[in-house]
């Protein structure tokens, strides 16, 4: 055992819900070399155990490593594109699509890195990715993220994602995005049986996506739920996004979005889907009742227009409730820690302050993400917990005359942790990620981007 006390910080967020007993005022003992957690230290205290090294946390603010269930990190070549800047999602996605499938593998591979460097120095340990893109020559595309994943060292829940109904079967993508049923399955096998890690400390993880009720065929939802029992895989798609997606399965399937998720065999806890915002009560109540997850989006469901998640009913029906950036063309940012600030803020214009503390937001983006993605072993900071923590400093402009730590964090508007651990190892420290060419990484994701659009 190494380890590391992280003392004395100006305020902690354990998402434990013990924060105001004192019980970790002093701090956060590490076990660097296992990547866990090994004790809390209470205020006025010292470690049990003398450490082999103490590090001055008084300047930071501790919370647990946020962890992001909802994005498309390819869209990061499509940011703030002039054509769909003022569109719902329907025209934004016709659109998209046509760009999108001029995807290249190296664009892909510089897409990936830009997505996750920015959540990284957000303070995100862990992200989930929706890649439903498989367009001619991007086959591996699954393969070139984790790589990706793996040179950044963050922890990563990667979707194989499909598209199977286009536009020529009544769908919105084109039809050279769209793939035959067997191929998907067979890479989903491909790709569970080769990188899809089990138990506390998965690096990897691998769940099944189709992209959406307007996108994807029956069958493709009904064979991804039996493949992923068979393995044990998590389920992921798109579900109550907008009106159009309600009145698209009505018009298709002959009945409403939570309806037909039950009848591909997907209302269970085995998922969790993006945005759920137009569920009525007698929905909100079924999904509770499967354990069914909930990544809210905020920041895209207000630049899309597409409405406000029920967030608060949601979780108090028993639905696992998390936090997703989106992808970064609807967003068009990939900074988690501001995320969890916008999902404060447009909840509480539904629900009131009250009922959405700062803690409660937080509490959406570490412990009810993981949930999501059906871990149990990152999202706290508790003993024989992942060691995955993100530290902020106060000590900025935004933070001057502030008086509460932790609130600060959101009211003030912090936007990039100075330091960021995952599994014990330092990942960011002074805001800038080890070993990665920040300016390198620019100029050439930059330039592809520019290519892409162009054609």
């Amino acid at each position: 055992m190494s380890t590391l006390w992280l003392s004395h910080p100006q305020a902690i967020f354990t998402g434990t819900g013990a924060d105001s007993d004192g019980s970790a005022a002093g701090g956060v003992v590490v076990d660097t070399a296992a990547g866990t957690i090994v004790e809390l230290v209470g205020s006025g205290t010292r470690p049990t155990t003398p450490p082999d090294e103490t590090y001055d946390a008084s300047a930071h603010v501790v919370i647990p490593g946020l962890i992001n269930t909802h994005h498309h990190f390819y869209q990061t070549l499509t940011r703030a594109w002039a054509p769909v800047v003022n569109v719902p999602l329907f025209p934004w996605l016709v659109n998209l699509y046509p760009v999108w499938a001029r995807l290249t593998p190296r664009a892909l591979e510089l897409a990936t890195t830009v997505a996750m460097a920015e959540l990284l120095r957000s303070g995100c340990t862990t992200a989930a990715d929706h890649h439903y893109l498989f367009p001619d020559g991007m086959e591996d595309s699954i393969d070139i993220q984790v790589a990706a994943a793996r040179a950044l060292g963050m922890r990563a829940t990667l979707t194989r994602g499909s598209m199977t109904l286009g536009t020529k079967d009544g769908g919105l993508p084109p039809q050279s995005t769209v793939q035959d049923p067997d191929v998907i399955l067979a890479d989903s096998q491909r790709l569970i049986d080769t990188y899809h890690e089990r138990g506390d400390g998965a690096l990897i993880q691998i769940a099944l996506a189709p992209c959406s009720p307007f996108s994807v065929t029956t069958r493709i939802m009904s064979d991804s739920a039996e493949l992923a029992a068979a393995n044990d895989v998590r389920l992921h798609t798109h579900l109550a996004e907008t009106i159009d997606e309600e009145d698209f399965c009505r018009e298709r399937f002959g009945m409403r979005t939570v309806e037909y998720l039950d009848s591909v065999g997907w209302l269970t806890s085995r998922t969790w889907l993006g945005h759920g915002i137009h569920f009525d009560d007698d929905e909100i109540a079924r999904l509770g009742a499967a354990g069914t997850a909930v990544a809210h989006c905020p920041t895209s469901n207000m630049r899309l227009a597409s409405g406000i998640c029920r967030a608060v009913e949601l979780e108090d029906a028993g639905v696992p409730v998390g936090l997703g950036v989106d992808g970064s063309a609807s967003n068009d940012a990939s900074n988690m820690i501001l995320e969890v600030r916008q999902a404060m803020y447009l909840q509480r214009l539904r629900y009131g302050a009250e009922k959405v503390t700062t803690e409660r937001a937080l509490g959406w983006a570490t412990k009810g993400s993981a949930r999501a993605l059906g871990r149990s072993d990152v999202g706290e900071l508790a003993p024989g917990k992942q060691a995955d923590l993100a530290m902020f400093r106060l000590d900025d402009l935004r933070f001057s005359g502030s008086h509460d730590p932790l609130a600060a964090l959101l009211l003030c508007g912090a936007d990039r942790a100075d330091r960021v651990m995952i599994g014990g190892t330092w990942r960011v420290t002074d805001s800038e990620i080890v070993g990665l060419d920040v300016p390198a990484l620019i100029a050439e994701h930059s330039e592809l981007a520019r290519a892409l659009v162009a054609g």
